[in-house]
């Protein structure tokens, strides 16, 4: 009897014994890992190329960190909106998985150079390409379509003629030929732009542009440049479309090979004008008063003075600049006349040609 009462109880007992041990939930289904689509894809057309950059997801639709992604599907079609990538132009390489800690997520990014064909390219300004990217898995499943992008087919034309460089007291000086006739009434025509960078830099700088016109040979001037440093330029041909009740679009073509340009300046300031020579009345100490009209030059630095006499050579008078347009000499003689002229000098040392002379005599 008492082992009939001790089975009992261990049988009453295991299913307690079981409860307090574990709770069971429903079955999980198992992680599709499939990585979420990106949403922040864009496309830059540079000539016949077109750059499509985007950011690689690094979670999965169903919230699970990418473990091992499979390469990235380039998508295009000619319809305004693509439902599915068909048979995609291209791939990227898998991306490297994004480094992960407790509070961050170190994002990686993906990009892929399109080509457009000469087929592709189109007279007609409302043509247009449509892109989308499909990330996948190491399968080779994806979750679908990124968020999709146009580009502009229009045709660009290629790089200036011609493009060359000179150094002047203006600035840098860039021409070239000029191949594109002017806009006229059409929708699409054609500017011309110029971008330098500072050599060791890749910083690029617009130095300018101007529309395509009727001279057979266009000229810019960079005047914004730092004297001494070496320059790099570059120019392009942009095609301009107007849109109605839209900001015109802007596809650049290809560039001209650099052009290396050191800003070395040799120029001398403007020669000064006006100069009037003025004695000192009777009875008064014996000087001479130089005035003349200011140089505007950016970079002048000041003003030297010559002197001579009638069949002498003329002799710097000023131990040290003028930073005014005046002076007075008074290392003059009673009964003497005197030549002056005036010259400009810029930061750098460079000296301009003597002003016209003006003459006085001292009582």
């Amino acid at each position: 009897m008492r082992g009939s009462t001790s089975t009992l109880l261990l049988a009453l007992g295991a299913p307690l014994m079981f409860t307090a041990c574990a709770t069971m939930g429903p079955p999980q289904p198992p992680s599709l890992a499939l990585p979420k689509a990106p949403t922040d894809l864009r496309a830059v057309r540079k000539g016949d190329r077109v750059i499509l950059t985007w950011t690689a997801p690094s979670v999965t639709t169903d919230r699970q960190t990418v473990r091992s992604a499979g390469p990235t599907r380039i998508c295009r079609g000619l319809e305004p909106e693509l439902t599915r990538c068909g048979t995609p132009v291209g791939q990227a390489t898998a991306q490297a998985i994004a480094a992960t800690n407790h509070t961050s997520v170190q994002k990686v990014s993906g990009s892929y150079s399109d080509g457009l064909g000469g087929t592709l390219q189109s007279d007609n300004p409302s043509s247009f390409i449509t892109y989308a990217v499909e990330v996948l898995n190491a399968g080779g499943r994806g979750a679908g379509l990124s968020n999709q992008v146009r580009v502009s087919l229009v045709r660009t034309l290629p790089p200036p003629r011609e493009f060359a460089a000179r150094v002047t007291g203006q600035g840098v000086v860039l021409t070239w030929a000029n191949d594109v006739p002017p806009a006229g009434s059409a929708p699409v025509h054609y500017l011309y732009r110029i971008y330098r960078r500072l050599e060791g830099s890749q910083e690029q700088i617009l130095a300018g542009q101007i529309p395509a016109g009727s001279e057979p040979i266009l000229t810019l001037t960079d005047s914004s440049i730092e004297w001494g440093k070496t320059y790099e330029y570059r120019a392009e041909t942009v095609t301009v479309v107007a849109q109605e009740s839209k900001p015109e679009l802007q596809v650049e073509g290809d560039d001209t090979p650099e052009i290396k340009v050191f800003a070395d300046d040799v120029f001398p300031p403007a020669v000064p004008s006006g100069l009037q020579a003025v004695a000192s009345g009777p009875g008064q100490k014996t000087f001479i008063d130089l005035v003349w009209a200011p140089v505007t030059d950016v970079d002048l630095e000041g003003y030297n003075v010559y002197r001579h006499e009638e069949g002498g050579a003329p002799v710097k008078v000023n131990a040290a600049l003028l930073r005014t347009p005046a002076y007075r000499d008074d290392s003059v003689d009673a009964g003497k006349s005197y030549l002056y002229s005036v010259s400009a000098v810029d930061v750098r040392g460079n000296e301009s040609a003597r002003s016209e002379e003006a003459g006085e005599t001292v009582p």
